[in-house]
């Protein structure tokens, strides 16, 4: 834990000094999870959305991208039950007076059990080498048996509380599993209360006349309310879908965590709508889908798993999440859900307006079915840059700090370094840097010696450096050096621009 612990450290203080996220309005000792990206975080959440806009929308016939207002009809988030339900289960601790949701601190405790299991597993995995039998192993084995099943039993006892709005429960389970305040070792718990999660403001101009409003806490809904001007105007048929990028706000209990949890973030969202009775079907297809995006960036296998929902939303009949090993363990990076028809329904009812789908090989109307796919963009951010930032032990004893992103999400795809500031190298640099700038987001670099630029643009993440020198001007070449690898290649100054697209290019990661 202590080592996950510092690689954590070491994500926030890298992500700050190589211009990629400040605490925002820092001179102002900042605001309570709220963030600004930096130079390069900039252009690494733009790539980032870049190449899920083009995963999900470019590359499908069947889906179209839509940019909805934050501000929306306050009646939105009544027909959507935001207003009434959109809570989180808070709880204090008496002695240390911090804030928890009491069904993360079950979940985490939860998460231990399963951690407990896994290194049982993989012990047994050494002992017996091939002929081990990971299932069997877990059904005959008693310790592992009782962390699973303890595990099962928690969360289903969590989600049927909390589905039934027990939180007297939820309070007496956390208090039966002894589970302390993270910080302080305190079990002097509050009850458990519920948490509207709403920023609310006003629309008008005095204080008498003005609406009631709010931030949007979900994007989805400005996809929901759209659903007839797209289907109409797109001339879409069923099944289709409607992908946004954009900008919610959450008071949440809890912002911890660096960026994973803030109270302005970004949702990538995507819902799908199908035929009644097809959904199931389709559920199971964007699971798939959806984890082989996020295989194709090669942050490493076993840093993803599914985990299903115990407790369900209102609106869903199958929900998924996919989930990323953080520093601070497995969360949930994106969502998966099955919402039925709930939604358009409940606009249906509110507005008066239909909602409804006529189907020409049916023959019929009906309101569709919806599945939804929901990454949080912000949490995307810190699953590359944390997966990305290594550090290496070199073969002449020396140690380099590398930040080895996708190149395809790279901030800067490659650096243009003149080898020393005379004989026209900064000016031969300057003509291929003028050249290749109209195609990618390149850098020129010619401060300090060549090692030092090297190291420098390895940590910001850079994966191409080329370098310009004494024999560039006799024979129009350079030295490529490949940031993963350090190997170097003489090539031709005409070739450049179609190494760097074989590197960084979208075809090149997902069509791979």
């Amino acid at each position: 834990m202590a080592k996950n612990e510092d690689l954590f450290k070491n994500v926030i203080s890298h992500a700050k000094e190589y211009g990629y996220i400040f605490a925002s309005s820092e001179i102002y000792d900042g605001l309570s999870a709220v963030y600004d990206y930096g130079q390069n975080g900039a252009e690494l959440k733009k790539n980032i959305k870049e190449y899920w806009w083009k995963s999900m929308v470019q590359m499908h016939q069947n889906i179209v991208g839509i940019d909805a207002a934050i501000l929306m009809h306050p009646t939105t988030w009544k027909a959507s039950g935001h207003v009434d339900a959109f809570n989180d289960p808070l709880i204090d601790n008496k002695d240390s007076k911090r804030r928890y949701r009491a069904d993360v601190l079950v979940e985490d405790y939860a998460e231990k059990l399963l951690q407990k299991a896994q290194k049982e597993i993989d012990k047994a995995k050494k002992r017996f080498g091939e002929e081990f039998d990971e299932e069997q192993y877990k059904a005959t084995n008693p310790r592992v048996k009782r962390y699973l099943g303890d595990r099962k039993e928690i969360l289903e006892r969590l989600g049927r509380s909390l589905t039934n709005e027990d939180l007297a429960d939820v309070k007496s389970l956390i208090e039966e599993l002894e589970i302390a305040d993270p910080e302080t070792g305190s079990r002097n718990w509050t009850d458990v209360r519920q948490f509207n999660l709403m920023f609310g403001t006003k629309l008008g101009a005095s204080a008498d006349s003005a609406t009631q409003l709010y931030l949007r806490p979900e994007t989805a809904q400005g996809i929901f309310v759209n659903f007839s001007n797209v289907q109409k105007t797109g001339r879409m048929k069923i099944p289709f879908g409607i992908a946004q990028i954009g900008k919610a706000f959450r008071n949440e209990i809890v912002a911890r965590q660096f960026i994973f949890r803030m109270r302005e973030f970004e949702q990538m969202e995507m819902q799908f709508f199908v035929r009644p009775g097809e959904e199931l079907k389709w559920y199971e297809h964007w699971k798939e889908v959806r984890l082989k995006w996020h295989l194709s960036l090669g942050l490493g296998d076993e840093n993803y798993r599914f985990h299903d929902h115990d407790k369900l939303a209102h609106y869903a009949n199958a929900a998924a999440d996919i989930e990323f090993d953080y520093p601070f363990g497995f969360k949930e990076l994106e969502g998966i859900h099955s919402r039925t028809d709930f939604d358009l329904k409940a606009h249906e009812e509110h507005s008066g307006k239909k909602l409804r789908f006529y189907d020409p090989e049916l023959k019929e109307n009906y309101v569709p079915y919806v599945i939804e796919t929901s990454i949080g963009l912000d949490r995307m951010f810190l699953s590359v840059l944390a997966a990305s930032l290594k550090e290496e032990e070199l073969e002449d004893g020396s140690s380099r700090t590398v930040l080895k992103l996708p190149a395809v999400l790279a901030p800067t795809k490659a650096a243009i370094l003149p080898l020393v500031k005379k004989d026209d190298l900064p000016e031969l640099a300057q003509e291929i840097f003028d050249e290749l700038k109209w195609d990618f987001n390149v850098q020129f670099d010619e401060k300090d010696a060549i090692g030092r630029r090297y190291r420098r643009q390895d940590a910001a993440g850079t994966p191409l450096c080329i370098t310009v020198d004494h024999d560039s001007i006799e024979d129009q070449t350079v030295t490529v050096r490949f940031r993963d690898t350090m190997e170097q290649k003489r090539v031709e100054i005409s070739q450049l621009s179609a190494i760097i697209k074989k590197e960084t290019d979208f075809r090149s990661w997902l069509g791979s």
